[in-house]
């Protein structure tokens, strides 16, 4: 069924609530004169209030009113916030290059606004060494601590350890903060002299390494899925015993 309002000919009354075109009430009119009060008006007979008695109906331009409430809806899910949460995988025994990396994709992740999922992956041995992990997570919570806040303890689900992060800063601010940094950022390029073209250029390579780097992250991951699960499927395998070689029945004569 349509959810949108009956107009003009649709309009299936004896009588009708006439609003005017700058919210006047008309009153109670037949629905034949209100059609030509429309008409005279150049406007759109709109049933606004269907269950009333008599129905409501305004005379409005139901083109431009159609446009405007679009344009509305879409301007509020451009300020909805959405909290997502991102998660970063890291190992025990973390190399201290990654763990800077992996850290700087955190500090993004909690100025946008949005919470982060830490896992600390155990692999083999290291399982029985969960003290390694606590010590990464608290490590991590406080060089970030200036933007986000330790929201979940950590603790042991598996053969993972997990840790939850929450952002200081409220999603929407941090959209609004990173929507007008993109504003400036616009108008500094649109304006900006050719002594400035350089300092632009190596901010977009900035731009696509991180987004490189980002993507390495993602294939290391999943390299390092791959062999949590190899691992893990070698651990629930009973290695085979070795078959013992046969020896001849009759031992070689010399001539």
């Amino acid at each position: 069924m349509s959810t949108e309002p009956r107009i003009n000919d649709r309009i299936r009354v004896p009588e009708v609530r006439l609003v005017g075109p700058s919210g006047e009430q008309v009153g109670i009119v037949p629905l034949a004169k209100a059609l030509e009060l429309a008409q005279e008006y150049d406007l759109d007979l709109v049933e606004v209030a269907a269950t009333a008695r008599p129905p409501v109906c305004k005379l409005m331009d139901y083109g431009k009113f159609k446009y405007e409430s679009a344009m509305k809806a879409r301007e509020a899910r451009k300020n909805q916030a959405h909290t997502v949460i991102k998660e970063m995988k890291l190992r025990p025994k973390i190399d201290p290059h990654d763990y800077d990396t992996k850290k700087g994709h955190v500090v993004r992740f909690l100025k946008q606004g949005d919470k982060v999922k830490i896992t600390i992956m155990f692999r083999g041995r290291e399982q029985s060494r969960p003290e390694l992990g606590f010590r990464l997570l608290q490590r991590l919570a406080d060089d970030v601590q200036d933007l986000g806040f330790v929201e979940s303890s950590p603790k042991q689900d598996g053969r993972n350890m997990i840790m939850v992060l929450g952002p200081h800063k409220k999603k929407t601010e941090a959209m609004a903060e990173a929507r007008a940094l993109a504003d400036a950022r616009k108008a500094e390029r649109q304006g900006r002299t050719p002594g400035s073209d350089a300092a632009a250029d190596s901010e977009e390579l900035l731009e696509a390494q991180d987004e490189f780097l980002e993507s390495e992250d993602v294939a290391e991951d999943l390299t390092e899925d791959l062999a949590e699960a190899q691992d893990a499927a070698a651990e629930t395998e009973a290695p085979e015993a070795a078959a013992p070689v046969e020896q001849p029945a009759e031992a070689s004569q010399g001539a």
